[in-house]
């Protein structure tokens, strides 16, 4: 079993931001040395590696973005040798070329590490079994758990997505305790187990390890209600390291960022200030320990915010809210900006709908229009005029947006996405 390193996530913050310090100022010299791009970069910026003495000097540096990966595709933001690469990641991405990731051998351990981190903050053990319902391959969610829990000394299901009946009778022969996999496919998964005539909340799991999508309140709650298991929140992604970044514990009041591996700060994502601390805003990562691709300042797209005060569990590292949305998922609708996750917010807050719906944007003439395609709970049984006139009413009072139509449809109607993540949103404009 590895050492988790988890006495590391309860040092007073004085001591770790020592650590932070001390490995950013390496961090720093390795990217300068190694990497061709951030060279250029600190040239253009007037700095030095020797300018950046602690993580209040970040600001100092430029950011880097998805668009340096692409224009610096295969591999050029290596800053090994191949020979020294042991495994290379891929974003899943649907435009341009993926951003490519690679790995040492001491990457993988760390990764290893912060992913025992966070299987230990969600109560989990030598003792559990966990199905993993991630994609494995290119996409780092699959092996980033698997490898993760194989090194704690869990036994693994790698059941990879999709063949969800399949899920579901391996989850009750094998008696998994845990599972990971997208907040969509867990509920989509409790309802195929309904209509097997499993009861989704007698099955043996305890404890669901989501991620990948956005997923409110509401939506912990469903899950948790339909699988009868504590939930908890897992972040990553494919160019930092993927699955591990961050974690939520037993408390769930935030994902535990681990800040001995990768830095956060919170911006403006118009201006590229910092914001305020509880203040929402683009979060912005650093790798403090990576080898084969250092990242400095890279924004994530992720808006969120971040708490630093001690959590109940007793970890000092800082805690990211649930991601509210992407920079690049912003919808402006006749110049009201709103994020899917806020609409979601709003229809969660009805009885007799459920946790499934379509947001259409299209354009007449000048106008935009926005359709909104709700899904009616299985015992939903009251009138739906009434529900529909409801639902208008408050997502006009909250988001100051009234969708141009809205439908109600019959359970089962939307179709259920089985691997990988849930689209939501379709934009015809």
């Amino acid at each position: 079993m590895i050492d988790s390193g988890a006495d590391v996530t309860r040092l007073p913050r004085t001591e770790l931001r020592e650590r932070q310090n001390s490995r950013l100022r390496e961090a720093v010299r390795h990217a300068y040395e190694n990497v061709s791009f951030y060279r250029d970069r600190f040239a253009a910026a007037g700095v030095a590696p020797d300018d950046i003495t602690s993580v209040d000097d970040l600001t100092k540096l430029p950011f880097t973005t998805k668009e340096d990966f692409r224009d610096n595709y295969p591999t050029d933001l290596f800053a090994v040798d191949m020979e020294a690469v042991v495994r290379i990641h891929a974003s899943s991405g649907t435009t341009g070329k993926p951003k490519i990731v690679g790995y040492t051998e001491n990457d993988l351990a760390r990764w290893q590490e912060v992913m025992c981190r966070g299987f230990e903050a969600a109560g989990l053990d030598t003792s559990d079994t966990l199905q993993n319902a991630y994609g494995y391959g290119l996409f780092t969610g699959g092996l980033g758990f698997h490898d993760g829990a194989t090194a704690m000394g869990m036994a693994v299901v790698p059941a990879g997505g999709g063949q969800t009946q399949r899920q579901v009778e391996l989850l009750s022969d094998l008696e998994a305790t845990a599972i990971c996999l997208t907040p969509s496919y867990a509920l989509y998964l409790a309802e195929t187990a309904a209509e097997m005539g499993y009861d989704p909340a007698e099955l043996p799991v305890e404890t669901v390890l989501y991620g990948a999508e956005p997923c409110t309140e509401p939506m912990r709650a469903e899950i948790e209600d339909r699988l009868g298991a504590t939930a908890v929140e897992n972040y990553g992604l494919s160019e930092i390291i993927g699955p591990g970044v961050a974690a939520e514990c037993r408390a769930q009041t935030g994902m535990h960022i681990w800040e001995d591996q990768f830095y956060p700060e919170v911006i403006d994502p118009q201006t590229g200030d910092p914001v305020g601390e509880g203040e929402e805003g683009e979060l912005v990562l650093t790798t403090l320990t990576k080898e084969a691709l250092p990242v400095l300042r890279y924004r994530t797209g992720d808006m969120t915010t971040l708490e630093y005060d001690t959590c109940d569990c007793g970890r000092t590292m800082v805690r990211m809210d649930s991601v509210t949305g992407r920079t690049d998922d912003l919808l402006i609708v006749r110049g009201v900006n709103v994020y899917p996750s806020e609409i979601e917010s709003v229809v969660l807050e009805f009885d007799g709908v459920a946790p499934h719906y379509r947001i259409d944007l299209s354009r007449e003439g000048t106008m935009d229009r926005l359709e909104l395609t709700v899904e009616l709970a299985e015992e939903f049984d009251g009138d739906r005029s009434a529900l529909r006139k409801s639902l208008l009413d408050r997502l006009s009072n909250v988001l100051s947006l009234e969708p141009d139509k809205l439908d109600l449809v019959a359970p089962g109607a939307i179709e259920r996405t089985e691997v990988g993540k849930v689209q939501r949103v379709y934009d015809r404009r």
